[in-house]
């Protein structure tokens, strides 16, 4: 029972649904408290629409835009293909272009979930909706309204969202348009829902088709950026580990860790300027890249000779 459980959470996170379910339940209650700790409707002429209208939209467009900053793959996709600032490293192949094109749909795709679940959610419960559309609704079919001028009913509809700032004698009139309100809202979500369904399955029997792959080599491909991505990551920090520990020996004469220290370089105000350089560069038509520890080689040269005469000798 606990090996299939495993295998079947291994299977959620590399599909992304376990991450993505978790990406809504997290918008879900980050909604219901920003709704109850933040939102409160002005009910005032003229600001109702634009205060609803922000926390409805808003919080969505910040969602959609950090969705597509915390990719990792959308910075690749831009810095490999997109940006002309960059002199060319390689010439692009068209198969390589379909498949950015392929990786950036996946990504936008994720990148919708915590918006359309903020819209959904923020539809269905009609709190902001009903905040943003109290001065426009129609009640000229209220007989309690016969007697009263154009700014009066206005100022009226306005108030209705808060329960203090309607006449006592409007309370019926108040109810049946909050329901009106709450019904036309929850009727835009599932509306919303409905076609944010659709897209998505005509989205991807769009990408499927049009894709140079198969289904399986579009599943080894996958596979392919997931093992390519983990390696990478692992042999980049054995690698960089390394380097800097080569860095390190140089400006402090020893490494972290080592028990046998006889001998402590004294570092120079050129030196703390130089560790912060950049050690990697790789530009240009070059084969290989340049590593630099503490500035070019002559100073490095420079600089073991003049730690033989400014070094400490530590005898045990």
């Amino acid at each position: 029972m606990g090996a299939a459980l495993n295998r079947i959470v291994s299977s959620l996170q590399k599909s992304g649904t376990l991450i993505n379910s978790l990406i809504a339940a997290l918008t879900i209650g980050g909604q219901q408290l920003f709704s109850s700790f933040t939102f409160r409707c002005p009910c005032q002429v003229g600001k109702n629409f634009y205060y609803g209208s922000a926390f409805l939209v808003i919080p969505a467009l910040i969602l959609l835009v950090a969705g597509y900053a915390l990719r990792s793959q959308m910075w690749t996709i831009s810095n490999e293909y997109c940006c002309k600032c960059a002199p060319p490293h390689r010439r692009i192949s068209l198969l390589e272009r379909k498949l950015a094109c392929l990786r950036f749909c996946s990504i936008t795709g994720r990148a919708l979930i915590a918006p359309l679940t903020w819209l959904v959610t923020t539809l269905m419960t009609g709190t902001y909706y009903e905040c943003a559309a109290s001065e426009f609704v129609s009640v000229d079919h209220y007989p309690v309204f016969d007697n009263i001028n154009a700014s009066k009913r206005e100022e009226i509809l306005a108030g209705f969202p808060c329960c203090t700032s309607a006449p006592s004698d409007m309370n019926l009139v108040r109810d049946e348009v909050s329901l009106l309100h709450r019904y036309q809202s929850q009727m835009l979500g599932w509306i919303l829902i409905t076609l944010a369904s659709i897209t998505a399955l005509v989205s991807c029997c769009v990408v499927r088709c049009c894709s140079p792959l198969t289904s399986l080599q579009h599943c080894y491909w996958t596979n392919h950026l997931h093992q390519e991505r983990e390696l990478f990551e692992q042999a980049a920090e054995q690698h960089s580990r390394l380097l800097v520990l080569q860095r390190i020996k140089k400006l402090f004469g020893f490494v972290p860790g080592s028990e046998d220290v006889k001998h402590v370089r004294i570092p120079s105000c050129q030196d703390w300027k130089d560790i912060s350089a950049p050690s990697l560069l790789c530009l240009g038509k070059d084969l290989q890249g340049h590593y630099s520890f503490l500035g070019d080689q002559e100073h490095e040269d420079e600089v073991n000779e003049e730690s033989k005469s400014r070094g400490i000798e530590l005898k045990p």
